[in-house]
């Protein structure tokens, strides 16, 4: 009925139920089912303007009987909206005028008194949020319609940021050419502030990557003469590189498995584009 229904899911209870109603209404809308609560005591002045025919309504009671919800039925049925029932007796009034009846009954509250609700209220929310998995799944949602809802969260800054999005750009990328020498080579990556600095050719293809590591591998080997010596000499050659439209998430994942902080960005001909390093993705808090 639900995956059916051409409006939205209006969902509605009072008490402690309004509290799980209020739940399963966000789990839904964030989970590609558009669905919205509403107050049954605020419906009775003016809010069930918002039910439509096209629309399913969801009414969360334990007992079944509470009157703000019962004397709104009548007026959603009159509407033309199919109502469901979440209750804990199939027996209730709700259960009855439901199309649909969920029964979410316990044995007994987890309240020593046996009234506080306890034991109903986490009956129902797992209830609420297996229907709206369910739909979920129904649906075929992703990862990234998920991360589409919740931009602000940490999950949507992993799916939705782009390499492109974070990378250093134009003179903020440190690069040097094929021929320069080690000294040019040190003060473009003291420019640059990342550790190291890309080589390329006349084309700004990039040929190798020199690093602070590279520097320090250097100082290992016996050099002649440190002022003749080009950089393409003691450069990385084919450094790992990847593209401005790949997710940042996957620079982060490409960095930790090669044990590196910095990475190169290029275009689809090899063309350098960027640099990145692990501070950008901090910044950014993809990671």
């Amino acid at each position: 009925m639900i995956l059916g229904c051409r409006g939205r899911i209006i969902v509605s209870g009072i008490g402690k139920s309004g509290h799980i109603a209020r739940k399963i209404a966000s789990t839904m809308a964030s989970t590609g089912t558009p669905a919205h609560f509403v107050h049954p005591a605020e419906a009775s002045h003016g809010d069930l303007g918002m039910v439509l025919p096209m629309d399913v309504f969801l009414c969360v009671s334990n007992s079944g009987e509470s009157d703000e919800l019962l004397r709104i039925v009548p007026l959603v049925k009159r509407q033309g909206a199919q109502l469901i029932a979440m209750t804990g007796n199939s027996s209730s009034s709700l259960a009855q005028e439901a199309d649909v009846h969920l029964d979410s009954a316990v044995a007994q509250e987890a309240c020593p008194l046996n009234l506080a609700p306890t034991a109903s209220t986490t009956a129902a929310l797992a209830l609420g949020d297996a229907l709206a998995i369910a739909l979920l799944d129904a649906r075929g949602f992703s990862e990234a319609d998920f991360a589409r809802a919740h931009p602000g969260g940490a999950l949507g800054r992993r799916l939705l940021t782009h390499v492109a999005d974070v990378m250093r750009k134009g003179a903020a990328v440190p690069a040097v050419p094929l021929e320069a020498s080690l000294k040019e080579a040190l003060l473009e990556m003291t420019r640059g502030g990342i550790g190291m600095t890309a080589v390329v050719d006349g084309k700004r293809t990039v040929a190798g990557v020199f690093t602070d590591g590279d520097l320090r591998r250097m100082l290992d080997r016996t050099i002649p003469n440190f002022d003749s010596v080009v950089i393409r000499d003691l450069m990385t050659p084919d450094p790992r590189v990847i593209h401005p439209d790949a997710l940042a998430v996957e620079a982060v994942q490409l960095m930790e498995s090669h044990k590196v902080n910095q990475m190169l960005v290029v275009d689809a001909n090899g063309v350098l584009v960027g640099a990145l390093n692990m501070h950008d993705l901090f910044r950014a808090k993809v990671i």
